[in-house]
């Protein structure tokens, strides 16, 4: 079954955030637009380099008034840790949720069991706490912040003008689709 639009599931984390350790629950999601972007663990390859293409983007991120959570099976020490040590990590404002006992990677059903580790999986979460675009990689395919900007920017154009749709390249300001009947065989 689909995550999608099913609600965020209860979880209970704690987080590496400027400089301390924060609670985040599913309760911290709801009034405002989320994204939550998993990835398998610290100190590796691939994931610094997402993370800080995030921290670099933070900023239009904050703009359309989305929190960024990054979310990985390794511990809020080890996230410190990371934070404290590398370039790019040491780049992160954003909360770095910590989910040692996989509750998260499993609601979000990104856990590799044999590995204790999750997937690439990205996750755009409405203010009511509901999924409305998700996206899951191979751990060996980066992301990039900018299409994910996009697509976040789409999904809250369509909860804002209801009956239109964004077509494939949107991107904001071009126009969109009101589908109907007048239109079937237009495209």
């Amino acid at each position: 079954m689909s995550l999608i639009n099913t609600e965020v599931k209860p979880f209970k984390a704690t987080a590496y955030h400027n400089g301390k350790f924060v609670d985040v629950t599913e309760e911290s999601l709801k009034g405002k637009w989320s994204v939550l972007v998993f990835y398998p663990a610290d100190f590796t390859f691939v994931c610094p380099t997402e993370l800080e293409d995030l921290a670099e983007n933070y900023a239009e991120f904050q703009k359309l008034g989305v929190e960024i959570y990054s979310v990985s099976t390794d511990t809020h020490f080890s996230h410190k840790a990371w934070h404290d040590t590398s370039a790019a990590i040491g780049k992160v404002n954003y909360p770095m949720l910590a989910d040692p006992t996989h509750v998260l990677a499993r609601n979000f059903d990104v856990l590799i069991e044999e590995e204790g580790i999750a997937l690439r999986g990205t996750f755009v979460i409405n203010p009511e706490g509901q999924v409305k675009a998700l996206e899951i990689h191979d751990n060996g395919i980066g992301r990039k912040a900018s299409e994910l900007l996009r697509k976040v920017r789409a999904a809250q154009y369509i909860a804002a003008h209801p009956g239109e749709v964004c077509p494939a390249k949107w991107e904001e300001g071009a126009e969109t689709l009101k589908p109907s009947l007048d239109l079937i065989g237009k495209i």
